[in-house]
């Protein structure tokens, strides 16, 4: 018996969030390359910056910048400062003040962050991709910088240009859409649609105004065809890792509106299905008997009939031995349409975690 060791990762200590800088002040400390570049950052995402800074020729030049976003200079000393009315409070020091700014931000429930040091700090700044109104974070918990800048440069690469401009386009017609079509079909279908089809090949092909013609017919008239029939994905987990997901299987989860897995489905699999999915056990646990296949195909079913994209996912690859046989069978037989994505068998996962000869001669 072959028995598989699946990663565990810690939870994340630095939540991904998007904070509007323009609600309140940015405190910002410090005189250097390394505060004038954060300085830089902030002013560029519209933020009211009261930077404390010693150095009056690197203020001056601050100040000559051609950079938006109000600046207030204070040559005071920082560790007087109340930061009662800063949102957020970054330290680029680059020695002991530091430490002290961290704490008074700390003591005042100030988030902050202090540049180079995650020990100190509260929030952190990513690597940033921007396109506008389309904007991606990629953080390494503060232990890498340089791994996220790489990260960056391979998705600045894959995202198209005007994917921002998408992004906006969908965003004006976001209320009206979802007026015209309460009670109807699923928004988020509707929203797929718009960004996979022939809306969102014209806005990002700069086709701006065949778009926008496009996106209001489909507002105006989308709901007086059919709402679609759900279906049923069988999806293979695969051995329990979620790096030996296929790419199908990960399209398959992300697309999901309800997903009924067993035991043999870890944790880490099931963090892979859209966030927003509702998540159902139809498994054995703790020696108990499970609800019986019987009772799955008909909840299998019933989702489906409302319009639901169902995924069952299970354990290993369900080709295998016919595993899925049952399920797609009943499936089949009331006229449910089923797709079966296979799943990496365990001998192919064994080969995938087996070492290479080179990390076996680093071992000896």
């Amino acid at each position: 018996m072959t028995f598989f060791h699946c990663v565990e990762f810690a939870p994340m200590r630095f939540l991904p969030v998007f904070l509007d800088l323009t609600e309140g002040v940015v405190g910002l400390v410090g005189a250097g390359p390394a505060a004038f570049n954060k300085l830089r950052l902030l002013r560029s995402a519209g933020a009211r910056v009261r930077w404390y800074s010693k150095d009056v020729g690197v203020a001056e030049e601050a100040l000559t910048a051609a950079l938006s976003g109000p600046l207030e200079i204070c040559f005071a000393d920082p560790r007087q400062a109340d930061f009662a009315d800063c949102i957020a409070v970054v330290s680029a020091a680059g020695d002991a003040l530091d430490d002290d700014i961290a704490a008074l931000a700390r003591s005042r429930h100030v988030p902050v962050n202090v540049v180079d040091r995650p020990e100190l700090s509260t929030f952190i700044f990513p690597a940033i991709v921007d396109r506008g109104d389309v904007v991606v974070a990629i953080g390494t918990g503060g232990t890498s910088p340089v791994l996220a800048r790489r990260l960056r440069e391979r998705i600045e690469a894959l995202l198209p240009a005007r994917i921002g401009d998408l992004a906006a386009l969908m965003g004006r017609f976001r209320v009206r859409a979802g007026e015209a079509r309460r009670g109807g079909r699923s928004l988020r279908r509707f929203w797929e649609r718009v960004v996979d089809g022939p809306i969102g090949a014209a806005a990002l092909a700069g086709r701006w105004r065949d778009a926008e013609r496009a996106l209001t017919r489909a507002i105006e008239h989308g709901d007086d065809t059919p709402a679609p029939s759900g279906a049923v994905f069988i999806v293979g987990a695969g051995p329990g890792a979620a790096d030996l997901l296929t790419l199908r299987a990960l399209q398959v989860l992300q697309g999901a509106d309800i997903v009924f897995y067993d035991e043999l489905v870890t944790a880490e699999i099931l963090d892979r299905a859209r966030r927003e999915a509702e998540l159902v056990f139809v498994g054995k646990r703790g020696g108990r008997p499970g609800i019986g296949q019987d009772a799955i195909n008909q909840q299998l079913a019933e989702a489906v009939r409302r319009g639901l994209n169902v995924v069952r996912l299970k354990g290993g690859d369900p080709l295998i031995f016919g595993r899925d046989g049952e399920e797609l069978g009943y499936l089949r037989d009331a006229g449910i349409a089923a797709v079966v994505v296979p799943g990496v068998t365990a001998a192919l996962g064994c080969a995938a975690a087996e070492p290479s000869a080179a990390e076996r001669e680093l071992v000896a």
